[in-house]
Parts: structure tokens; sequence; C-alpha cells
């Protein structure tokens, strides 16, 4: 669902990307007159902001909270249908939930907070005191009372009433509510479709809803924390299962260790596999979503660029199991590794650039050549992957004589290897010089084009960049 996020001036666009980054389906929405940049354009902030309400879509106002009190106060109606409504500081120093308790903006209050790097300011008693919300359940349960039945089962427990409970739900073992086996109120926990139980205010029912099967193929960056989005890191926390390439898990290991129930058994479910087994691997991934689970298909870099978005879309295409088609996909996009080599250095992929595999595996040699001779000649910076394996170690001194039919040999070439992870290696050097033991599986290649520039900074790497013009100025800098 679509997530507003309003702004009232300029000064707060650059907060409003930032929050949209934390926020699968996050829309800037501008005061015209005020702001550019945006998503979506507006001209009259109250009828937009009531609009947006009444059609339930939830609200992000960074701006102060009574500005979207009064305005929204003529709409207000029924609490169990408000969208999530939280306003956020101009300063990013406050987030807080003001309308939606019952549709989860304390949820997305912490969504967003973890973004910021700001607590959130929960307001709801019971959330504060039993780390949870008895109103409103987390996905995949429902509950069956009136919600004045539950305000009045909560009242009772916030005055030191215990609570037993029937039937198991991870959500509620973990809270902080006052269990007790003689409990003077009760939860049921009713598996989906079983016989009626009553809801009463002193019992509260929640039906367990029939799993919906869920796939995020995810893309968590060249290996460092700081470059993992926080959507890839909150699809992760959430998952059931993750589904890899051994060396690829281990990079996210530690979050999975800190996962809300990594101290009770069962926490994420650790699927690992070995290398080029993607087709095998997506089945996996496939097969257990669709058993109902939660699950996480772990990519380095970004998952659409040779990576496991394109593998689950192969297979998924051949139809293989009638249960993969009803499932919930999603791609987590990531920074690539191409990206990262290239910030290290500064700004070689600054002009037109083509990307490509040096890998035979998939496609034949002589397609990699006739690619390799037409960016060449076109004059492209180019991002090599997969250079050189065990098995592949004459592929990349080919591609350099190849190369060099059409570009100098003082061309500039970046040598990244493990960016982001122990190890990091970043090297530059003239294409001329560049052979086959400069590189391995886990490196990837920057090579300029003619127009590409170094400047030199000293004992230091130069700096690296291809300028956004194109012409004589260009050209007589990458010979010097």
């Amino acid at each position: 669902m679509t997530v507003a996020i309003v702004v009232l001036n300029q000064r707060s666009v650059g907060l409003a990307r930032q929050v949209a980054a934390g926020c699968a389906d996050g829309v800037i929405y501008g005061l015209d007159r005020r702001t550019t940049g945006v998503d979506q354009s507006f001209s009259e902030f109250g009828p937009t902001l009531r609009s947006l309400f009444q059609q339930g879509t939830p609200i992000i106002g960074i701006c102060a909270a009574g500005i979207l009190i009064r305005t929204l106060a003529p709409v207000l109606g029924n609490k169990a249908q408000d969208p999530p409504v939280l306003a956020i500081a101009e300063d990013g120093s406050a987030v807080v939930p003001l309308l939606g308790g019952l549709q989860g903006v304390n949820d997305l209050a912490r969504q967003i907070a973890q973004v910021l790097q700001v607590s959130p300011a929960i307001t709801a008693s019971g959330e504060i005191r039993f780390q949870t919300t008895l109103l409103s359940p987390p996905r995949g349960y429902r509950l069956l009372n009136h919600p004045d039945q539950a305000k009045g089962f909560i009242a009772e427990v916030l005055g030191g009433a215990t609570v037993r409970q029937v039937g198991e739900a991870d959500w509620l073992e973990s809270s902080q509510l006052p269990w007790s086996e003689s409990g003077e109120l009760t939860v049921v926990v009713l598996p989906h479709e079983t016989g009626p139980v009553t809801p009463t205010e002193r019992c509260l029912v929640y039906e367990k809803l029939p799993e919906q099967g869920r796939l995020a193929i995810v893309g968590t960056g060249p290996g460092c924390a700081e470059w993992m989005s926080p959507q890839v890191r909150r699809t992760l926390l959430e998952a059931t299962d993750w589904v890899g390439y051994r060396t690829y898990l281990n990079l996210v290991e530690s979050l999975r260790l800190r996962s809300p129930h990594a101290s009770r058994s069962p926490s994420i479910q650790r699927h690992e596999s070995e290398n080029r087994v993607e087709g095998d691997r997506a089945r996996q991934a496939l097969d257990l979503a669709a058993t109902g689970r939660r699950v996480v298909l772990v990519s380095s870099g970004d998952p659409g660029i040779f990576a496991m978005a394109a593998a689950v879309f192969e297979v998924l295409e051949r139809g293989e199991n009638p249960a993969w088609q009803g499932l919930e996909i999603e791609v987590c996009p990531g920074i690539s590794a191409m990206q990262a080599a290239a910030a290290q250095v500064g700004a070689p992929l600054g002009h037109d650039f083509v990307v490509m595999s040096l890998s035979d595996i998939l496609k034949p040699w002589s397609v990699i050549e006739s690619r390799l001779q037409a960016a060449a000649q076109g004059d492209f910076a180019i991002a090599l992957y997969n250079p050189v394996s065990k098995q592949r170690i004459w592929q990349l001194d080919r591609a350099r004589e190849i190369l060099l039919q059409w570009r100098s040999p003082s061309t500039p070439v970046v040598l990244a290897r493990n960016l982001g992870r122990t190890g990091q290696q970043v090297q530059v050097k003239p294409l001329g010089e560049l052979t086959a033991r400069d590189a391995d599986m886990r490196t990837v290649i920057l090579i300029g084009s003619s127009q590409t520039r170094q400047v030199q900074r000293g004992e230091k790497l130069p700096w690296v960049y291809t300028p956004r013009c194109y012409g004589e100025k260009g050209e007589e800098g990458s010979r010097q």
C-alpha cells in the first residue's frame, strides 16, 4: 500500500527522501508553491490530506503534529478504520504516531525511527508496558473481539489482572503480559476455521489466518552493513527463512542472531548452498514460500545484476509448481559492486557505460567477444564482473587485447576486490598492464572510456572520473 509522505517546504524534501527509503511504497507529496523534486505536487493542504485519509492511505507528515490533528479532525470517525498517521519533526529528531493504532501506526513509527536512528514516541500504555499490541495483532492473526471489548480487557490488565493463554503464538509468548496458569483473564489463539469460542471483555480471541507465502529477493550490497538499505535490513529481520550461497548468508549472519526471537527456537531458519546452483536455490526458495513461509533469497550487491532475481523468474516462468503462482514476490535493490567500486576512486562511471560478465558458463565466448568489441568501439566505460576464476584464466587477457584495439594503453583501469569486506583491495593501473593475475571472482573491474581522466593525489590512489561532457577537453585529459 502507498504511504504518503507530506512535506510543506523544500528543506524537508531531503528528509522525506530518507524516510521514503525505509518505506517500500513511499510517495512524497509536496506543496507546489514551496517544493520541487517531489513525486506528487498539491496546491491545497487540507483537502489533499483529508482525501488521502478518507481513502485509507497511511500519512507521514514532516511538520508539526498540531497541523495534522487540526486538518484531519473533521473527518475522524471509526477508530478501528483510521489509517496510520504520524508526524516527523523537520530535523528528523522525533517520530510521533498520532492515529491508526489499530492499523499498525506504531510499527510504522518504529520502522521510520530505525531509518532516522531515533526513538519513536510510542505513547500507547499497553504497548509500552507489555511490549505488544493486543488490539492490532501482527500479520497472520485476526482479533475476533469488538474493539470495545478489547479495550475493556486491556484496562483490566493495566489495572493488575493476570492472563492465561490457550493456544500458541510467538508474538504473545515473547510479550511481557502478566501470564499465570490461574489467570483472571484469557487469551485464546485459534487455528484457522476452528470451532467458535465466544469473545468477551474477559476473553480475547485471535484467529490464526492461513499463511500467504512471500518471497523477497534482496541485495545486501557488496558486504558492509553501512551499504545495506533499510528496506533490505527490515525484510531480513521479518523473514522466517533465509536461502542463499553460504558466503552471502555469512555476511548477514549477525542480523539473524539479533532477530526478535533469536534467543528462542525456532528463529530465522538458514538454508545455505554452494555457488553455481542458482536454479536449485531459486526452486528451494519458491517451494518454501509456497508452504506459507516468509522467505528471503539473499544476494550480495543488487539482486537484479548477475544475481538471483533473474534465476527466480526463469524458474517461475517454467511453471513447474502451480503453488508458486499465488506467491507474493518482491525484489529489494542493493548497492551493486560496480557502484561501490566507482565510489572508492571517484566517478569512473560518470558518463555512458556498459556492464558485462566475462563468464562463459551461461553464454558462449563468441557472444562475449562481439559485445566487448561493440562496447570498445562505442567508447563506453565498461564494468566487468566475473573476470577470472580458477577454471577461466585466459578470458581477461583476451578482453584486454580486444579493448586495446580501440582504447589507449594508458586508459585507467580500477580493480576492486572484496568491497566492504575484510581484505578490501582497490588499485588503479593502465589498461596496457592489466593481466589475469590482477583479478579473481571477487573482483569487479572498471575500464575507462577515451574520456576518463585521473587526478593525482600524491601517494594515495588517484581520483578517476569520466566527465559528463564529451569532447576535446575529455580527449586531452585522457592522454595526460
